[in-house]
């Protein structure tokens, strides 16, 4: 099918964030399993994503990569799943998508590293501070069900990610807040079907090895 996506993944990886979008839009794909220093980093994959990182999806001719950027170009390219705003209501949509993209994962990141700068320095660091972080994404969550408010959007399915990872890793701290939103999310039709996929491939995976 011309339509069909190819989707790049590992199933330990932020891939499982671009699968779960994808089954929330139903767009139909293919999907190619690349391996950790091997086909992840060989001459036809890097000619996709010379980072030789995943996920990436190529979809009519065009290569998407970075997980957030898949979740919007999935919303636009496939309209009748609703999964993206009006384009003169996208103000919370692309402010909290890029927030958990960008503040939230560099503060996680550097937490779970132990980077953690001094206070005198934090004015360099484009978070502050992992609570300052914390202290944003939970205004993003708390007080409405989703982050666009009653209407399930993309940026959910990577804020969420994020926030799912977050508490089921240790990386976030467990507020009340994530929780119910971790459990909102965690109930979604394609969120579960994304994870069965998924864990059936770590289960395969780990038999062979």
């Amino acid at each position: 099918m011309a339509d069909t996506i190819t989707f790049y993944t590992n199933p330990m990886s932020r891939g499982q964030i671009a699968r779960w979008m994808l089954e929330e839009v139903g767009a139909p794909y293919e999907q190619v399993i690349l391996d950790y220093g091997t086909s992840m980093k060989a001459p036809d994959y890097l000619a996709i994503n010379p980072m030789g990182k995943i996920p990436a999806i190529v979809h009519r001719g065009k290569v998407v990569t970075e997980a957030a950027a898949i979740c919007a170009y999935l919303a636009d390219a496939f309209p009748e799943a609703g999964l993206a705003p009006s384009p003169d209501d996208r103000a919370d949509y692309y402010r909290w998508m890029f927030f958990a993209a960008g503040p939230v994962e560099s503060a996680v990141t550097n937490r779970s590293m132990q980077w953690d700068a001094p206070a005198e320095r934090s004015m360099m660091l484009g978070y502050g501070s992992f609570d300052t972080a914390m202290d944003g994404l939970e205004r993003a969550i708390a007080g409405s069900q989703w982050i666009c408010g009653d209407r399930f959007t993309a940026a959910d399915v990577y804020v969420g990610s994020q926030v799912d990872w977050g508490l089921a890793f240790g990386s976030m701290p467990a507020r009340p807040s994530f929780e119910a939103y971790a459990e909102r999310l965690r109930a979604r039709a394609a969120y579960v079907c994304a994870k069965e996929i998924d864990n059936a491939l770590i289960a395969e995976a780990k038999e062979k090895a």
